[in-house]
């Protein structure tokens, strides 16, 4: 069994559509830029209001990353 020493990070998500797209949005981005994610747990959920209607939604995600060996 492999041990991981695992490093986590925090990123804020946003999108007009949804919860689940705007943690997609910063899970995408991350991706280009981070190696070797493993896993995620959302922190907070907000979102923008305008004219009483949902704008837009902002997630906040922390995500768990295993460090090179």
């Amino acid at each position: 069994m492999s041990q991981h020493v695992y490093k986590k990070i925090e990123l804020v998500g946003s999108s007009t559509t949804s919860i689940e797209d705007a943690v997609q949005n910063a899970i995408s981005l991350a991706e280009k830029t981070i190696r070797h994610m493993r896993w995620f747990e959302v922190v907070e959920t907000r979102g923008h209001i305008e004219e009483n209607k949902i704008n837009h939604w902002q997630v906040t995600v922390k995500v768990g990353f295993t460090l090179d060996q």
